[in-house]
């Protein structure tokens, strides 16, 4: 077979026919004539044969990116091969021939008697319609150059198509379509112009954005894109917003929240560029996606032909069907393999699904010519009937699904009605399943299946190992986002915050919203505790939604399952709103509806329900949700079943400390006296503060209560360590006082029978340091006082000229020895005298290695000369506060009884 191209001289044997737009070959040219790559294929004399070689020569040129000849290539090849398969009833050969300039491509039969009609003779070449002529005709209107060559047993009929001229600077062009073939726009399409600065803030924004978007540009300047940006992110996988912004250039999809709360799908186009400072920023130009051709860069790869290359050696048979370059994400890898399915077969959708782990189930994550985002992470199972068309583990072709309804359930609705699926297998292990579909029935047959089977076992092995690839940078996503999570539940033992934290660790993370309920026993029912949606005007309306439908049922079984309840309630709630407005006047209808149809919209799609288990016991649930229509993937779904387990012990955790904090605190106000008795001409003022969180319950207690005579009891002590066991001495303490003060015991026989029952205590006793006193209020104004100091801080009291001395003398403490000899002393406070009587919390107060001791409280006392009871009480608090800058690490009492000065005229 020759290799002529246009501009040399053909064979002898055969004619040439350039048509008046062929060049004519002492032209000067300015691009290169030289074979670049060369692909051939048999077809055997069969009607099928002609679908095929349309699909040979579409997917080679494609490949090699000529997509500007690809339909003029087919129609030609598609004559020729009928000519020579159907008409002459032999085998066709197909070659296509590139070139720097254009393609050629040879169409070869096996019978040379078969005369063909030249277009310089005066052979009438019939009418078009008739099968033996139109395929020339075609060559004349349609090729740059065509010709006829004839050897002993071949006949060649060839023809040249030239890539369209381009100006300097053309990236890509494509061929002059009808209008109705041109892709539907609004009246006026409108193209975001917006500047990012080096901090990530808007700096610029046209009038096309407010259209868009709904914001002014003074109500958006400044403030950072992230803010507005609904960016598809899963943790471990893409790229971010803030990483895409600061790439030199970035083509995608993601979605801008508008002024009214929908989210409007974008195309866009980065560019960062920099100002004469030097000072860097991103251009970004933004259309809406279903206008993205105004700005997508289409994808423009050469792709050698299957088997060599144009220096000899072999290539990858995965290349020839994907293109080169491939993409090097699994998303576009799974795109690529859709659209290319597609085309090879003729279809109007394409579909792939990945297997799960335990190959029961398949995922959708790619489509074209499907809704994807109804679609996209939808799960079928693997086997849906018996027989080989029940599995996807088996090639299958269904000529008519209205047959045979809810056969590929993936179909149900989308108007299809002949398609071919084959399984993706590496090693014998299902991984996935590629299918194509078309809108009329008997397009397929198990040829078509054959061809996509040959198609999917090319690209099997790149999909597994790109979807590992994905799963391995999702785990590690995951660790790190579970680690964060454990670190931020562990920080915390509120409940309220704990509730919080779990929704705002999953939304928009895993989910769009988010609620959790909570079981407080057994016998309660499930209760709503947080709502949250990522759109923070939705969540009222959320709110209210769930409030008016049944908890999901609190169910022990760990993993994720589906709950229609909101959904269903959604629909209903939307319907009947729409219902009422068709009632109402235009001016009446209000934002009610619109409220309304937004909350369907929010809970519109999947959500599923993970149990929170602590301790063998459901105590509440996790509901996750997406907005209409949408799916969660299974990898998603497996790090929240994580998230909830890590969730509930925090939750449990949480419940077991505010029970023990309401207890302690119970147990500490029950231990200290309900009331104060005023007790006539003295001043008493009693400040009290618990060291800690509030969960254990401190040895610190005070008390003041009447006797007979008379006469008051105080006391102020401090138990040794915390806790139950200390509470129980503290509570045996203060209730034995009253009790044996007010039989009339005197103060050293009060506290040695406190002794000796302490004592009987056992191994539950703690020592006990106590002072105690009986205060009597005397007629000419002064107190009289007669106190034991049983191994306590001593007392000290105040005089009007400032002086501070003990009250009492130490005595042995309590609790550690029998057959106590304890006395009393007393002491008379004058007019304008002040008693201190304090814990060792204020004594012991330090500041690395200073301590304020006995001196330093004597010190701060001494200038108290003159206050009031209570003032003297917040002055030693105060004093002993400012004394050392971290948090008191004991309990601190202060008890204070001051008499009065009279009251001169």
């Amino acid at each position: 077979m020759g290799l002529t191209l246009p501009g040399e001289q053909p064979p002898a044997s055969g004619a040439e026919h350039p048509d008046h737009g062929s060049l004519d070959p002492a032209d000067n040219r300015t691009r290169s004539s030289v074979i670049t790559a060369r692909a051939a294929h048999t077809f055997e004399p069969v009607g099928r044969s002609v679908a095929a070689a349309r699909a040979f020569v579409r997917d080679t040129l494609q490949g090699w990116g000529f997509g500007d000849v690809v339909d003029d290539a087919v129609v030609l090849t598609s004559e020729l091969v009928t000519n020579a398969v159907v008409h002459a009833g032999t085998a066709a050969e197909v070659v296509c021939l590139r070139s720097g300039d254009g393609v050629r491509i040879e169409v070869s039969d096996r019978y040379p008697e078969r005369e063909i009609p030249l277009q310089s003779s005066g052979v009438s070449m019939g009418s078009p319609d008739r099968e033996g002529g139109r395929g020339l005709q075609l060559c004349a209107a349609l090729a740059t150059r065509w010709g006829v060559e004839y050897s002993p047993a071949h006949k060649h009929v060839w023809f040249r198509l030239d890539l369209p001229e381009r100006q300097v600077g053309t990236r890509t062009a494509g061929p002059s379509v009808s209008t109705e073939l041109l892709p539907l726009a609004d009246e006026r399409v409108r193209v975001a112009v917006v500047q990012i600065d080096g901090e990530g803030a808007v700096s610029a924004w046209n009038d096309d954005a407010q259209e868009l978007f709904g914001y002014p540009a003074k109500q958006i300047i400044g403030k950072p894109l992230t803010d507005y940006a609904a960016w598809p992110h899963t943790p471990g996988t893409t790229t971010g917003i803030v990483e895409a912004l600061r790439l030199s250039r970035w083509e995608g999809s993601y979605g801008i929240r508008a002024a009214d709360g929908r989210v409007v799908p974008v195309y866009a186009s980065h560019l960062r560029v920099r100002d004469p400072q030097g000072e860097p920023s991103t251009v970004c130009l933004l259309v809406r996606d279903d206008e993205r051709a105004v700005l997508a860069t289409p994808q423009r790869g050469a792709a050698p032909e299957s088997g060599h290359r144009a220096d000899g050696q072999s290539t990858d048979p995965f290349e020839t069907f994907i293109g080169s370059p491939a993409p090097d994400d699994l998303d576009g890898l799974l795109q690529r393999t859709v659209e290319r399915s597609r085309d090879m077969l003729d279809g109007d959708a394409a579909f792939l699904l990945l297997a799960t782990d335990d190959e029961t189930e398949l995922e959708v994550r790619a489509t074209t010519g499907l809704p994807s985002a109804r679609q996209r992470f939808a799960r079928v199972p693997v086997d849906t009937g018996s027989g080989r068309y029940g599995t996807a583990r088996m090639p299958a072709v269904h000529e008519d699904l209205t047959a045979v309804p809810g056969a590929v359930p993936l179909l149900n609705g989308t108007g299809m009605r002949s398609v071919v699926t084959v399984p993706l297998k590496v090693e014998g292990r299902l991984t996935g399943s590629l299918g194509v579909a078309a809108e009329g029935a008997g397009r397929y047959s198990n040829e078509e299946a054959l061809r996509l089977q040959f198609a999917a076992d090319r690209i099997a092995l790149a999909v597994e190992s790109a979807r590992l690839g994905e799963l391995e940078r999702l785990r590690r996503g995951s660790l790190s986002f579970l680690v964060e999570a454990s670190d931020l539940l562990a920080g915390t033992l509120d409940r309220d915050q704990t509730l919080a934290l779990m929704a705002q660790m999953t939304v928009p993370t895993l989910a769009t919203w988010c609620a959790v309920y909570t079981i407080a026993d057994t016998a309660s029912e499930p209760y709503l505790s947080y709502v949250l949606h990522e759109d923070e005007e939705r969540i009222d309306g959320l709110k209210a939604l769930l409030g008016r439908i049944d908890p999901p049922e609190p169910v022990p079984t760990p993993g994720a399952r589906i709950w229609p309840a909101p959904a269903r309630a959604a629909h209903e709630a939307a319907l009947e709103a729409s219902v009422r407005s068709l009632d109402d006047e235009p001016h009446h209808l209000g934002s009610g509806i619109g409220s309304t149809l937004t909350t369907a919209a929010s809970v519109g799609g999947e959500t599923v329900v993970l149990p929170l288990v602590a301790r063998n016991r459901v105590i509440g649930m996790l509901v996750l949700g997406k907005p209409s229509e949408d799916h969660f993937r299974q990898e998603n779904l497996e790090l929240a079943e994580d998230l909830s387990r890590r969730a509930a012990l925090a939750l449990d955790n949480s419940r077991l400390y505010s029970e023990r904090m309401a207890i302690s605190q119970s147990l500490q106000r029950s231990l200290l006296p309900p009331d104060m008795p005023e007790v006539p001409g003295v001043e008493v003022e009693v400040i009290y503060r618990a060291a800690g969180e509030g969960n254990e319950v401190g040895g610190d207690f005070y008390d003041l209560f009447t006797i007979p005579d008379g006469a008051y009891g105080f006391a102020i002590g401090d138990v040794c360590g915390t806790g139950p066991e200390a509470a129980a001495v503290t509570g045996l303490a203060r209730h034995a006082l009253r009790l044996l003060a007010r039989e009339g015991y005197s103060g050293p026989a009060v506290l040695e029978r406190l002794n000796n029952a302490i004592l009987d205590e056992g191994e539950r006793s703690r020592f006990l340091t106590l002072l105690y006193g009986e205060l009597r209020p005397q007629e000419d104004g002064s107190a009289l006082l007669k106190v034991v100091c049983a191994g306590h801080p001593l007392p000290l009291r105040l005089r009007q000229d400032g002086s501070v001395e003990a009250a009492a003398e130490p005595q042995p403490l309590l609790g550690v020895m029998d057959d106590l000899e304890l006395y009393e002393q007393t002491v008379r406070l004058e007019p304008g005298d002040v008693l201190l009587c304090v814990t060792d919390g204020i004594t012991e107060r330090r500041e690395g290695s200073r301590m304020l001791g006995d001196d330093g409280l004597a010190e701060v006392l001494k200038g108290c000369t003159g206050l009031t009871a209570g003032a003297v009480a917040a002055r030693v608090m105060r004093a002993v506060e400012r004394f050392a800058a971290d948090s008191p690490s004991d309990d601190m009492a202060i008890l204070t009884m001051r008499v009065p000065e009279p009251h001169r005229n």
